[in-house]
């Protein structure tokens, strides 16, 4: 397996890893605009516009979209985050170039009919309404905008419905113009595919547009806060999260084994205390996200009424421990899992080509794997119970709670809880 990297004169980026014995490719381009990059009357539009790339351009319709890569038996699909948004495609070798085409065409020639937008405009806003009838979603957004309230990060992705029942075609192609430069394009690729011909394709589809200035977002500041709503659900949903490091710290490889330390898997230590010896729960773990400047250290369980409040404090309890009595056996255990999580799942190439993607965003480079695992093997028992400590003494903290919460504390008795 080879890694290839090329820039074309204009930023627009390429990245490649054949994979040998491989008939089939996965494609895409990433594109470094999301929900992070949208102005506070432009929220949702970064997603709204990954709708409408599939709703036609001046080449093809909405149906010619959809068949072009079925008929050959391949897929197509996009994702918005909060710091990116992503097409790509999976194909057969021989089709790779007919998918970069389809790509290529969504992105440089959307017609933004304004009959389609009007029908997408309605999936969305069902979708939204989606994601607000499932509380481990709607949880998670809460969550969001206690941490980093006021700011571009702390809004959701899907943007709220008032807004989104605003947009017009101006909006998405303002939008466009502001945010899809060649400068902040990816193409990826990785499994059966040809680095040479990829470059030369991408020369000749994006090399004449022109590099533009990009407005940097804002930089994130994390805070305490609590977002509480009680509502007659079966569970109780409780988050609670703290400020971990962004994606170029030193630290994020230490962060990631903590978190899965603490509740990582069955063995962590919130699955065992939580589920296994208290049974305080059916569902509980712990995770690591991280930005471009920032970063979640969270935990999530869904629990009954009478149990969140014990819970909460369980989960409090925990974190003071791990920073005094944090084993060396734990985290290796965690260092065999991250390492074991990124290699199996790099045994796919869509799995590969998300990362070359992310990997150029965030270092306009490919780390190599090894880099990687020598970086992760680093990681004490130590540091991981440092890191622990840095989070028990920062006094920061958010919280989201929905369902039959009425029972559990509030935040500044877990953050006093914390602190003792």
């Amino acid at each position: 397996m080879s890694v290839q990297f090329h820039t074309l004169g204009n930023g627009f980026r390429i990245v490649t890893e054949h994979m040998a014995g491989l008939k089939s490719a996965s494609i895409g381009i990433w594109v470094n605009a999301g929900g992070r990059h949208e102005a506070v009357e432009q929220n949702g539009i970064a997603h709204f516009l990954e709708h409408m790339a599939f709703k036609g351009t001046k080449r093809r319709s909405a149906l010619d979209i959809a068949e072009a890569l079925e008929d050959v038996g391949g897929y197509l699909n996009a994702y918005t985050s909060r710091e990116m948004t992503a097409y790509y495609a999976r194909v057969l070798e021989d089709d790779v170039p007919l998918a970069l085409d389809v790509i290529s065409d969504i992105l440089l020639n959307p017609t933004f009919d304004p009959r389609e937008i009007e029908i997408e405009r309605g999936v969305i806003l069902q979708e939204i309404g989606q994601s607000l009838d499932t509380p481990d979603d709607v949880v998670f957004d809460w969550l969001q905008a206690v941490s980093y309230p006021k700011q571009a990060l702390g809004r959701t992705i899907l943007g709220p419905s008032e807004r989104v029942k605003t947009f017009a075609r101006n909006d998405l192609s303002r939008f466009v113009g502001q945010y899809y430069g060649p400068d902040q394009m990816i193409l990826a690729a990785a499994g059966a595919v040809d680095h040479d011909i990829l470059v030369a394709e991408a020369e000749r589809l994006f090399g004449g547009l022109t590099a533009r200035h990009v407005q940097v977002p804002e930089p994130a500041v994390f805070q305490s806060g609590e977002h509480r709503a009680v509502k007659d659900l079966e569970q109780a949903h409780f988050t609670l999260a703290f400020e971990a490091p962004g994606y170029r710290d030193a630290s994020v490889y230490t962060s990631q084994i903590f978190s899965m330390v603490l509740g990582g898997g069955m063995s962590s230590r919130l699955f065992q205390e939580a589920r296994e010896k208290r049974g305080l729960c059916y569902s509980i773990f712990a995770q690591a996200g991280s930005f471009a400047d920032t970063g979640m250290m969270t935990i999530y369980s869904g629990t009954s009424g009478d149990d969140v409040g014990g819970l909460a404090e369980l989960c409090i309890d925990e974190l003071r421990r791990s920073a005094n009595d944090m084993s060396e056996v734990e985290v290796a255990r965690a260092r065999t899992q991250l390492k074991a999580g990124m290699l199996m799942g790099l045994e796919s190439p869509a799995s590969r080509c998300e990362r070359l993607a992310r990997m150029v965003a965030i270092w306009n480079r490919v780390p190599s794997l090894e880099e990687v695992v020598d970086k992760i093997e680093a990681v004490t028992a130590p540091k991981v119970a440092d890191f622990a400590a840095s989070l028990c003494g920062a006094g920061k903290a958010s919280m989201a709670l929905y369902g039959p919460v009425e029972g559990a504390p509030d935040l500044a008795t877990l953050q006093a809880r914390l602190a003792a």
